[in-house]
């Protein structure tokens, strides 16, 4: 089969599209004629050689992927060959095959087709896992999420609507704060021209938000601690700003808050299994009526990966962008 290989570590001109072994089938797991992928940041973390794959993953990047079920091993039911799906993946999503554990298979949801499934399973997980699971929101709290139009971000938005929150975005243009209002969001912060932590009080009375999903990290620690309300919940889920600062503990412990850091890709397959199993029950019917959609800025053929790293890269979206393995 062919797929997307890291020659070394770099720019976007080192993924190369080329042949390599097919993936074999073992207990507990299918394999995938993928459809399609998308491009996360943690891939292009792996491309430039800061997040290298898990022992027992492919090493070509891709962490979800849509596609029709070609081989079923031992010990899997309730799926069969030529079953549509989308799935979880510690790594391999860039190619024509991949195999994965069948706790971290989704169905294609009812109205969605197959293609842009594939834009669903890491961001539906990773969003419900850590805004639900992790940081507990519940009806009637405000929730601030930045980088509002990533594909982490326009899933976030939605989903936090859903859930009865007050959805605070920030974003770095005007263009994309109009399409997180478009998906719900009520609290609209450029981060270029303001001060989240002021824009934020003033619009909430001074209260601030209760749960804050940062994908930043150490630039934002001090302004996502100074923004909390009392009780307030921060989860880091990105390091896009540095992975290294100092932190006010008083300030934390007055407002008796806490903070999370956690990451999907490293976690034992049960734990994936778990999380897969609660965006079916619960994100999957929202999908389905309508209270959450896709968002997906476009589509590349996955031979043209890099073009969809530069896209990613210079954040020139919103929602995600797709690789198809259809020339």
């Amino acid at each position: 089969m062919r797929a997307v290989v890291i020659t070394e570590a770099g720019g976007p001109d080192v993924l190369r599209w080329q042949e390599v072994p097919d993936p074999v089938c073992g207990p507990g797991e299918v394999v995938i004629d993928v459809v399609a992928s998308a491009v996360n940041r943690a891939d292009i973390m792996q491309r430039l050689g800061h997040y290298p794959p898990p022992p027992d993953a492919p090493e070509w990047p891709g962490l979800e992927c849509s596609g029709i079920i070609r081989d079923v091993g031992p010990d899997v039911s309730g799926w069969a060959v030529g079953d549509e799906v989308c799935a979880l993946l510690s790594g391999g999503g860039y190619a024509e095959r991949v195999v994965v554990p069948a706790g971290q298979l989704l169905p294609v949801p009812a109205g969605i087709d197959l293609v842009t499934a594939a834009a669903l399973p890491e961001v539906m997980c990773t969003v419900w896992s850590n805004l639900v699971m992790t940081a507990g929101l519940r009806q009637g709290e405000v929730v601030l999420i930045h980088g509002g139009g990533s594909g982490i971000g326009t899933a976030a938005i939605q989903i936090g609507v859903a859930l009865g929150a007050t959805v605070a975005v920030t974003a770095g243009s005007a263009a994309k704060l109009e399409r997180c209002a478009q998906l719900g969001a009520s609290i609209l912060v450029n981060y270029r021209e303001q001060d989240f932590v002021e824009a934020l009080r003033a619009a909430t009375g001074g209260r601030g938000a209760d749960v804050v999903l940062d994908i930043i990290g150490a630039k934002y620690l001090a302004g996502n601690i100074d923004v909390l309300a009392v009780n307030g919940r921060l989860v880091v889920i990105g390091l896009q700003g540095g992975r290294a600062a100092e932190i006010d503990l008083r300030a934390l412990m007055g407002k008796r808050a806490s903070i999370t850091g956690t990451t999907l890709r490293a976690r034992p397959p049960a734990e994936k299994a778990g999380i897969v199993t609660e965006v079916r029950d619960h994100v999957w019917p929202m999908i389905s009526n309508g209270q959450v959609v896709p968002v997906v800025d476009h589509r590349v053929p996955m031979s043209e990966a890099a073009r969809a790293h530069r896209t990613v890269e210079d954040s020139d979206h919103v929602g995600k962008v797709l690789l198809t393995t259809a020339d």
